[in-house]
């Protein structure tokens, strides 16, 4: 479409969408709203959404390009989403609305972060434009470029909930969010990701190793815990980004692990995919939810014989990253639908905890069970075989597809009735940071 056309579309669109939202501001906050208010308020938003989305359907790839200048410009999920609402009145929610929402808990929202789902679903759903910003959210945070000389020098980085430490061929990436059992929140996530660049850039760094720190919560007292996966505390009270959290954790970070870094569009790169290495997980006491993800792209888990893991999707009521489209690879369907729909647990040392874990130790052998695999995958060839394997696994279109569709199904399920209706157990303060015991 030429820009002209655009142009008039988009301008269309923003008309529309602005005189059909303009009853909304008339009525009170959702938590306020009669059943009648609370209807008119739905049809509306639904209207609009198709509005958005049939826009998008016709236009995404053009909306894309000028975004970025015709893939020139490497922006980010935030950056881009900001680009849209600034070029494309009406089409996501503004800085200013999504500061607005964030004053609410998730039942009180307007739910503007579903318009975000339809915006990344459609650009991802496409071949060139989803799979340039599927590069693009691998390329290295400008934090950990940032704090990459510091670490070359002295080995070690200290970024608050994670930590990470060179130790001989390894790079040690440690949750450190003790009073929350290790549970993920916008701020663990966003220093993951800079820990996990760091592993990466460093030459000195071979094999990056993921483990959980101990605890000072009073049940778990000085006990290493892996993962209580995302912070239920701040899902309900609204606190968890969609597009910062929600989607970077599996478009930037996970696939960071798995696939390694980009080479951030430089054509003229050698070898032509970008930087990546093996990782070790160390499982103590418990992986759930989005600690069990992390799993499924770990070259070896090291599991302590008194620990478990579980994918308590349906209770929690949102979708669990890509695990829907990892674990029946690993598990076979069976056991995937057990783990996802029915919150099965399965402990170390049952026989279906082969399936995700390669090895099941003593606690108190742990330490000498991840220098051993970190010295196994420290060989040479272990990369060029690992990269080829998982040509194999997962091509890349695959995973790009797959997130199209999650990026709508986990905007709308933030809002489903059964996640609104929990947030009343919820409160702040650590006692009540994650509900662990299913």
């Amino acid at each position: 479409m030429s820009g002209d056309g655009l142009t008039a579309a988009a301008h269309a669109l923003a008309v529309e969408i602005r005189t059909r939202e303009a009853p909304l501001a008339a009525l009170p906050s959702r938590s306020g709203r009669s059943e009648d208010e609370q209807g008119r308020a739905a049809a509306i938003h639904r209207v609009c959404r198709g509005l958005r989305a049939s826009f998008l359907r016709t236009h995404a790839a053009a909306v894309y390009d000028r975004l970025t200048a015709g893939r020139t410009r490497r922006l980010g999920l935030t950056a881009l989403a900001e680009a849209a609402a600034e070029a494309f009145p009406g089409l996501v929610p503004t800085r200013a609305e999504l500061d607005e929402e964030l004053r609410h808990t998730q039942a009180e929202k307007e739910g503007r972060e579903i318009d975000q789902g339809i915006f990344f679903r459609e650009i991802l759903r496409l071949p060139e434009a989803g799979g340039h910003l599927v590069d693009v959210l691998r390329d290295p945070t400008p934090r950990a470029r940032g704090l990459l000389p510091d670490f070359r020098a002295t080995g070690r980085a200290e970024l608050g909930k994670v930590t990470v430490e060179r130790r001989g061929d390894a790079g040690h990436v440690t949750f450190h969010n003790e009073s929350c059992l290790n549970a993920e929140d916008n701020e663990l996530i966003a220093q993951f990701e800079i820990a996990v660049d760091l592993v990466l850039l460093d030459d000195g760094i071979r094999v990056g190793v993921l483990r959980g720190g101990p605890m000072t919560h009073p049940r778990y007292q000085g006990r290493r815990i892996f993962s209580a996966g995302v912070n239920l505390a701040d899902l309900h009270h609204g606190r968890i980004s969609f597009t910062g959290f929600l989607l970077q954790r599996e478009l930037g970070c996970i696939s960071k692990m798995y696939r390694g870094l980009s080479t951030e569009g430089r054509p003229d790169t050698f070898p032509a995919h970008g930087t990546e290495k093996p990782w070790v997980a160390a499982v103590d006491t418990f992986a759930i939810g989005g600690g069990a993800q992390l799993l499924l792209v770990m070259d070896k888990v090291i599991a302590a014989a008194d620990s478990y893991l579980s994918l308590p999707a349906a209770q929690e009521g949102i979708v669990p990253g890509a695990a829907n489209f990892r674990l029946g690879r690993l598990t076979g369907d069976r056991v995937a639908r057990q783990l996802v729909l029915g919150g099965r647990k399965i402990w170390a040392g049952e026989p279906d905890a082969r399936l995700l874990v390669d090895e099941v130790v003593d606690p108190r052998a742990m330490d000498r069970a991840v220098e051993e695999a970190v010295a196994r995958l420290a060989a040479p060839a272990v990369l060029a075989n690992r990269r080829m394997l998982r040509l194999s696994e997962e091509p890349v279109d695959a995973f790009r597809s797959y997130m199209a569709e999650f990026s709508l199904a986990q905007a709308q399920r933030l809002y489903g009735e059964d996640v609104l209706d929990k947030v009343g157990r919820f409160t702040t303060g650590p006692s009540a940071a994650k509900e662990v015991v299913r």
